[in-house]
Order: C-alpha cells, then sequence, then structure tokens
C-alpha cells in the first residue's frame, strides 16, 4: 500500500503498444494502480501531476532518452525508478542507474520477475522515508551498520575495513543495483572509477566469506557488464 492506504500508484513510460498493453493487464491483475505516458515530456507532466510511487521507464522514447527523463526527475523527485531496457544497450542502462535510476530488467522479461522489482522497489523508497534503519537482513546475513558488525547464521562475520565499506554501502540500498562506477567512487574514492578488478577482487572476497556456494551466490548478485546488489527478501 502507497501512504495513503491505496495500492500502488506505477508510471508505465512505454512507446510500444504490445509491451504497454502487457505491462497494463500483468500490473492491474496484481492490483497496481497505473498511469501510463507515451512519450518522454508526458511521462515527466504524469510524474508531476499524479506522483506515483513507482516509474516503470522504457529507454527507447521517440522524444526524450530514458536517460534525460531520469536525470530530469531526479532534479526533483526521488520516486524510484526501474528501466526497461531491450537487449545489447548495457551502456545505456549504466548511464541511467548512474543518473539515478533504481534498478532495470532487460527486455523480455518474466512477470514474476518484473513483481518482484517492484516489491523491492517499493519496500526501499518506504525505508528511505524513514530513518536509516540501523540494521539490514536479507535471509541469514545481518549487517548492523551501527555498531559496523556482520552476522551470518548468527556467527559474526570478520572483515575487512575495505570489505566492509562495500558491504555496508550495497546494504544500504538493498535490492537496488549499484553501478561499477558508483561502487568504486564510494568506496575507494574518485581516482579509482576506471579500477574496475578491485571490485572482481573485493566481491571474490566478501563471497567467500558470506556465501555457502561462492560460484552461486545467494546474496551478493552479479549484474553481468553492470555492477553488483545485495538481494532483498
Amino acid at each position: 500500500m502507497s501512504a495513503d492506504g491505496q495500492a500502488p500508484l506505477v508510471l508505465v513510460v512505454e512507446d510500444e503498444l504490445p509491451v504497454l498493453r502487457f505491462l497494463r493487464a500483468s500490473l492491474a491483475a496484481h492490483g497496481y494502480r497505473l498511469a501510463e505516458a507515451q512519450s518522454g515530456e508526458e511521462a515527466l507532466r504524469e510524474a508531476a501531476t499524479r506522483v506515483p510511487d513507482v516509474v516503470l521507464l522504457d529507454l527507447g522514447l521517440p522524444d526524450l532518452d530514458g536517460l534525460e527523463v531520469t536525470t530530469r526527475l531526479r532534479e526533483w523527485s526521488g520516486v524510484p525508478i526501474i528501466v526497461l531496457s531491450a537487449r545489447g544497450q548495457e551502456r545505456d542502462k549504466i548511464e541511467a542507474l548512474d543518473a539515478g535510476a533504481d534498478d532495470y530488467l532487460t527486455k523480455p522479461f518474466a512477470v514474476g520477475e518484473l513483481l518482484a522489482r517492484l516489491r523491492v522497489a517499493l519496500r526501499h523508497a518506504a525505508r528511505g522515508a524513514s530513518p536509516e534503519e540501523p540494521c539490514v537482513e536479507t535471509g541469514e546475513l545481518r549487517i548492523d551498520l551501527a555498531a559496523r558488525r556482520v552476522f551470518l547464521s548468527g556467527a559474526e562475520v570478520r572483515l575487512t575495513r575495505t570489505e566492509y565499506n562495500l558491504l555496508a554501502l550495497l546494504a544500504r540500498h538493498v535490492g537496488k543495483v549499484l553501478t561499477h562506477r558508483q561502487l568504486l567512487k564510494e568506496v575507494w574514492g574518485p581516482g579509482a572509477v576506471a579500477q574496475s578488478h578491485y571490485l572482481r577482487v573485493y566481491m571474490g572476497q566478501l563471497r567467500h566469506k558470506l556465501e555457502r556456494d561462492p560460484a552461486r551466490p545467494r546474496y551478493l548478485l552479479t549484474e553481468t557488464g553492470v555492477g553488483y546488489r545485495l538481494a532483498g527478501d
């Protein structure tokens, strides 16, 4: 439910009619309210007048591209934005996430995955509206941000300072994709944004400490070519 007790309002920004019809039917069937836009300018107007709880944004619009829509929305709104992207547009996805989008789905996508991403985005927005939670829990993993301690199945896991800083950053944005550039900038500083090998090394170390099977991670998920996310429940 949104803050006013109604079903969440999803602004669907999509100019391909078959995809729009698919989204309209799928979301309505699962109890979501919908607003629709088929261009970037219309999307910005709808976002301002309807105040949606989450935006599903296609990158390929007839007037403005999704990146510009994201940038302009972020000038005044913190609404969760889930980008809809065609395959092979990795650079566009990265740019949209860096511009402020919260997540992306690659077309074609399953209804179940779409609904899961929507739930995560709405939970993340609800947490952002309240004071930061001192602990983040997902599955058997618990990250105590106030005490800077990490527990797995109740047992404390010892992390290096850099390992903890990387995990804590992901935890503060649980469920959200963070790009390589975002992670490198926040953990290692602006001068390290090209040093992607830092992430590979430290993510490997974290997985060996936190994952039952590091080759099939449950918590620390790779978004190929884009970045990483900490899986939410």
